[in-house]
Formats: structure tokens, C-alpha cells, sequence
């Protein structure tokens, strides 16, 4: 396990040409990430430097240890109300914590090799709770967006709403038409240039026009007085068990949320450069990211979809330029930082709601409309679940929704089939519902044997009476089974043994055969009773 810029380097794949194209890629997500870590430091309810400093500590270090080519890290839409319910109920110095804490569990996950954990987590969640973040991101912006008078704005979602509806008489109009101007700049700015970044060009454009004219509208120097131009020295803080209990839940949320980004954007960076990633050293290095982001004062990060696509489109094929974005955010902190408080508010929020749109997997959500009712009741569910409630309420009671629906999938596929006969072999035609004058009762199960099918086995075992001299449960078919299942054939066994029947198997694969021998069910009925065929079986009789 070695970070991909380390892997690049040994292969020599670093060529001056190479560098090159990395630095410029490197400058241009810059650009594109300068307004967007501005926007999401402010959302998250923080100052705006602390959005920047995430994306410079955080992105270097993502970047220089990542196990990705072309991954680009930093703040992230789907953070922003994890972070601000975190800092309104714990503080900045419980983010802070909570962010470290973070760190250490992806570091973790990485050295145990859970980068594969993504693989586990059904489609319909993650279109769930994606699509339901973008929804709790927009619904943040319209205060600022508006401009509406509202003192303090309730965190969850309906309440929310509510209070924007009761103060839509104090909307300022100034204030909408600058965020309307930057929301059409942004929409149709792509027409002229694809390589500048709209959001960037809305962020001048309406910032000359508000000082220019003097427009009366909140900008980030009315809002936020004290805003720093350099780098903080990095604090450590002290944390108590007590603290530890206290911020474990949210510094879960933190991590578990950071893994399913991050690995998802390095999966898509992968479709784009044909590629593969190492998901395990990039959970080391997203929680390497997080640790300093959070010592030198700043919040979550992850992998930005957006900014690793743009890297990408702009010829970045290395960490090498993830490493210039960085260094370039951190250039433009020291010296530009003091223009930021002419930035208007609503140009910010309308940098947040093309950042909302953009974040919702809207196709794939219609899409799973038509998708089976089991899979669209989960995404829906989630979907629900995330904006009403949080993300961590959303993923558990979707992953337990899914795991049952899909235990109830493999259940209804799994059968139980019952054929008497008298002298059959495997060859023959399965003659149900056949005279019990018969001597041999056959079981044939089709399917994993597990906890989900047992019901359906122990209503067949009725079956079972004193007119049968022999049962042979063929498990051909039976590719696994747990101790449910086990217990079921003991239970089988001693049925058999009320009614004096002979318990034989056949056809059975390697993992039943461990389970069954481990268990002892083997010793119970004999080894002599296990045969490789249906046919020896049948012969074992005669």
C-alpha cells in the first residue's frame, strides 16, 4: 500500500512533459475551487478562510498520499449541514475534535483494508442520501439569496421553510436581482468558455457591479469583520473521555461520509482516465487530510466530484496537480484574501444552489421510479430520511431496509422441492405429489440454506412420517448455509429418528460440508451417509 504519487514516481511515469500539464490542470482547479471553498466555509457556518485553509491542508495531503491519480480534495456540499448541526450543538472546538476523530477512523478503515466497504451500500442509497443533501444544501441558501430578515434560521429542514415562508414580505430586491445576475452568469457562461469556471466569473462580475454602484447588499465584510489572510499555527487540543463519548456519533457521521465520497469520486476519476485507484491508501490519506485540516482550524473534507472532474478536463493525470491546487489556493489566500469581503452574500448562495443541482443524481432518481418497488421504497425512503432527519438516520435505516429486502430476494429464489419415488436417479423426472406408498422421500434444495428459507423448509418437513424408509436430501444446488439453516436439519434428523427414517446426503459442496462437519451433523447421522451423487445414494439403498 503506497500513495500513487510515490508509485508514479518509481514507474518513472513523471515526466518534465508530464509536470507541465499537472501545474496548469493544478492553477485551473484553483480557480474553480476559490469561490466554491469560500461559499462552502460561510454555509457551513464558519469564516470563509477556514473554507480555503481546508482546501489547501486538506487537498495537499490528499493529493500527496492519495491513491488516486487525479483526486482532488477539499470542502464539500455534502458536509455542509453535518458541519453546521455539529458546531450548533458542540462548537467549533467539538468540529474540531470531532473532524480529528474522523481522521483517525479513516486512517483506520485504510490500514484494515476496508477500502472495498464502498461495494456494500446499494445504488438506491447512495442516490438516496446524495440527492437528499443537495436538497438540505439549497434549502440552506434562500436567506441569503433573498436577503430575508430572519435572525436565526432553524436547522432543520421544515422548520426552515416554514420560517422563509413567514418572512417572504421582507425579501430584498436588490438582493435577489444580484443573485439572479450571478445564477445567469453561472447558466450561461459554459456557452463561451468551458475552462474558466462560471461560478468564478459570477463572483467578479456581480462583486465589481455591487462596489461600483454601490449596491446595498450583506457582502462577506458585512457579515464577517475579522477575516484572516494567513495560515494559523496549528492548535492541539486536549480531549477527555467524557469528550470522546460525547463526539464519537458525529465524528462517525464525519468519516463514514467521507469515505463514500471520496471513494465514489475516485471511482468516476477512474472511468475518466481509465485508471484504477487504491482505495485503501486513499481512506489513509482522506483521514490524514482531515487530522490537519482540522489542526490548523479547518473543517471536513473529502473528494470533490467536481473539482476532480475538472481536473481531469484540464489534462491532470498525476497528484501532481492536486498539490499545485493547493499551494496556488494558498498564494491567492495571502494575497487577495483582504478582497473578499466585497463578495455579496447572494452571490455565494448562488454559487451553492448550481452546486446543489449539480450534487443531485436527478436522472438516475427519476430513473429509479421505474426501477423494482423494493429498490424505489429505499431510495425514497433515504431520499426522505436525509432531508427531514440527518445522514446518519438516512444510512442506517436504509441499510437495514435494504439488507431485509435483499435477505427477502434470496429467500423467495430459494426452493425446497419434494420428489418421491421409488428407484429414481438424478436423471429421472421429479414425480411430486406421488403415492406415500413410496419408500424414498427426496429433498432437493435449491439455493442458499440460511435463516431467510428455514420456514419454508420446516413446512416441508411435515412431509415426514413412518410410510418412508429413507430420506436423501440432495444439496446439489445448495451453494451455502448458517447455523439456522443447521439447526433446521437437526431438527430434520430428529424427525427422521421419531420415525424411524434414514437421513442420507448427497451432492454436497464444500462450505455446507465444513458448516455440517463442524457442527457435528456429519458425526449425528455418519459419514458412510454423505455421498458424492444422487445416484450413489439410490445405489446405497438398493
Amino acid at each position: 500500500m503506497k500513495p500513487k504519487l510515490l508509485k508514479m514516481y518509481q514507474r518513472r511515469e513523471l515526466t518534465g512533459e508530464r509536470i507541465l500539464k499537472d501545474i496548469v490542470a493544478g492553477i485551473i482547479v484553483a480557480i474553480v475551487a476559490l469561490p466554491l471553498s469560500v461559499a462552502l466555509g460561510i454555509s457551513s457556518g464558519v469564516s470563509p478562510e477556514k473554507g480555503l485553509i481546508t482546501a489547501i491542508m486538506a487537498g495537499f495531503f490528499i493529493s500527496f498520499l492519495g491513491g488516486s491519480r487525479v483526486q482532488i480534495g477539499g470542502p464539500t456540499g455534502a458536509f455542509v449541514v453535518i458541519v453546521y448541526g455539529i458546531i450548533e450543538k458542540h462548537g467549533i472546538e467539538g468540529l474540531i475534535i470531532a473532524t480529528m476523530m474522523a481522521g483517525v477512523i479513516l486512517i483506520i478503515l485504510g490500514l484494515a483494508k476496508m477500502g472495498s466497504i464502498i461495494k456494500f451500500i446499494p445504488h438506491p442509497i447512495t442516490i438516496g442520501f446524495t440527492s437528499g443533501i443537495a436538497i438540505t444544501l439549497l434549502s440552506t441558501q434562500f436567506k441569503d439569496f433573498l436577503g430575508l430578515s430572519i435572525e436565526n434560521v432553524p436547522a432543520e429542514f421544515i422548520p426552515k421553510w416554514q420560517a422563509y415562508l413567514q418572512h417572504l414580505n421582507t425579501i430584498d430586491i436588490p438582493t435577489l436581482l444580484v443573485g439572479l445576475a450571478a445564477l445567469a452568469i453561472m447558466i450561461l457562461w459554459p456557452k463561451v468558455n468551458k475552462t474558466i469556471p462560471g461560478s468564478l466569473i459570477a463572483l467578479i462580475i456581480t462583486t465589481a457591479l455591487v462596489s461600483f454602484f454601490n449596491i446595498q447588499v450583506d457582502t462577506i465584510g458585512s457579515r464577517y469583520s475579522n477575516i484572516s489572510s494567513s495560515i494559523p499555527m496549528p492548535s492541539i487540543h486536549l480531549v477527555s473521555f467524557d469528550t470522546i463519548q460525547e463526539l464519537i456519533g458525529p465524528a462517525f457521521t464525519i468519516a463514514i461520509l467521507a469515505a463514500i465520497e471520496s471513494l465514489l469520486s475516485a471511482v468516476v476519476a477512474d472511468g475518466m482516465i481509465g485508471g484504477k485507484h487504491d482505495s485503501n491508501m486513499e481512506l489513509v490519506a482522506q483521514g490524514v487530510g482531515n487530522i490537519v485540516s482540522a489542526l490548523f482550524g479547518g473543517i471536513p473534507a473529502t473528494g470533490a466530484i467536481a473539482r476532480t472532474a475538472a481536473n481531469v478536463r484540464n489534462g491532470g493525470r498525476s497528484p501532481i496537480s492536486g498539490i499545485v491546487h493547493a499551494i496556488t489556493l494558498l498564494l491567492i489566500m495571502l494575497v487577495f484574501m483582504p478582497l473578499a469581503k466585497l463578495i455579496p452574500m447572494t452571490t455565494l448562495a448562488a454559487i451553492l444552489i448550481i452546486v446543489s443541482y449539480n450534487m443531485g443524481e436527478w436522472k438516475s432518481f427519476y430513473s429509479f421510479m421505474k426501477a423494482p418497488k423494493s429498490d424505489m421504497v429505499v431510495l425514497l425512503l433515504t431520499f426522505l430520511l436525509t432531508v427531514i432527519f440527518d445522514l446518519v438516520v438516512a444510512i442506517e435505516i436504509g441499510m437495514v431496509l435494504a439488507m431485509f429486502l435483499f435477505m427477502k430476494r434470496i429467500a423467495d429464489t430459494t426452493t425446497i422441492k419434494t420428489s418421491i419415488c421409488e428407484n429414481c436417479s438424478e436423471e429421472d423426472e421429479v414425480i411430486e405429489n406421488s403415492s406415500h406408498n413410496d419408500k424414498i422421500l427426496i429433498y432437493e434444495i435449491n439455493g442458499p440454506f440460511f435463516f431467510g428459507i428455514v420456514h419454508k423448509f420446516l413446512e416441508v418437513m411435515n412431509e415426514i412420517n413412518k410410510s418412508y424408509d429413507v430420506l436423501i436430501l440432495d444439496m446439489k444446488n445448495a451453494t451455502s448455509i448458517d447455523a439456522t439453516g443447521m439447526d433446521a436439519l437437526k431438527r430434520l434428523y430428529a424427525r427422521c429418528e421419531k420415525h424411524e427414517v434414514k437421513v442420507l446426503l448427497a451432492n454436497v459442496k464444500e462450505q455446507p460440508y465444513n458448516v455440517l462437519e463442524n457442527m457435528g451433523f456429519i458425526e449425528l447421522i455418519g459419514e458412510e451417509c454423505v455421498f458424492e451423487s444422487r445416484d450413489e445414494a439410490m445405489e446405497f439403498v438398493a
